[in-house]
């Protein structure tokens, strides 16, 4: 069974591969470089020669390429797919590009799901590529305009698919910003979490589902476009 790899060395060594076709949601507070930790496990993925569809909705999608060019990660533009679901909010006339297609916003669920949709199979069945990562970020802002049926279905939809292709799934959550019972209801559709906390100022990440038990909790700090983990407690 083919496996993926995280790009976070310690939780790669906990893990020792993510099976194909699981859903993963990444839950963490505000301000803990949650951002960082999706954007690496993307370029993991390129860096393997898989293919990445991105759906961001909180930045335009040349700002998310030009995280990559500023940190100096090269990346295949080839395999990678982003589905912009801010500029067209903006009022800012633009078209799509090869790797950017534009939802009208992160209300319109149909849209994103039939540009992701296009994406997949471009990779799948165009291109050959078998391995693919797909990354939401965020979840949080998809629910301040849907509700959480709404977002349950759209989710229900995209996990199956994930699972059928044997690709993985990534999905960030901003703790505290939701409804306990609505995080609980998303989280059925997962297959694992990758969790983050803050205690006195220090940010500790840890994987649950992932392995036959819980990974330790890693102190860990972002520098730069990396996370450095440091031994687990």
């Amino acid at each position: 069974m083919e496996r993926y790899s995280l790009g976070i060395d310690k939780l790669d060594e906990n893990i020792q591969g993510i099976r194909s076709g699981y859903n993963i949601m990444i839950i963490g507070p505000p301000m803990s470089g949650k951002e960082t930790i999706i954007n690496n496990i993307v370029y993991q993925g390129l860096n393997d020669g898989e293919a990445a569809v991105i759906v961001t909705t909180r930045e335009p999608g040349e700002d998310v390429l030009e995280w990559f060019n500023y940190n100096n990660l090269e990346i295949s533009l080839e395999h990678l797919g982003i589905v912009d679901c801010v500029t067209k909010t903006l009022g800012v006339p633009t078209s799509d590009t090869a790797n950017i297609r534009r939802a009208s916003s992160p209300v319109d669920l149909t849209g994103i799901g039939v540009k992701i949709s296009q994406f997949l199979e471009e990779f799948w069945m165009k291109k050959n590529i078998r391995k693919t990562r797909l990354c939401i970020n965020s979840l949080s802002t998809i629910l301040m305009y849907s509700n959480i049926q709404t977002v349950f279905r759209f989710l229900h939809v995209f996990t199956g698919r994930v699972k059928t292709a044997g690709a993985i799934g990534i999905y960030l959550v901003e703790e505290g910003m939701h409804d306990p019972q609505a995080v609980a209801t998303l989280k059925q559709l997962f297959d694992g979490v990758i969790e983050i906390k803050e205690e006195n100022d220090v940010h500790y990440i840890r994987t649950m589902g992932l392995s036959q038990k819980p990974s330790k909790w890693y102190e860990y700090t972002v520098e730069g476009a990396k996370i450095v983990l440091k031994d687990g407690e």
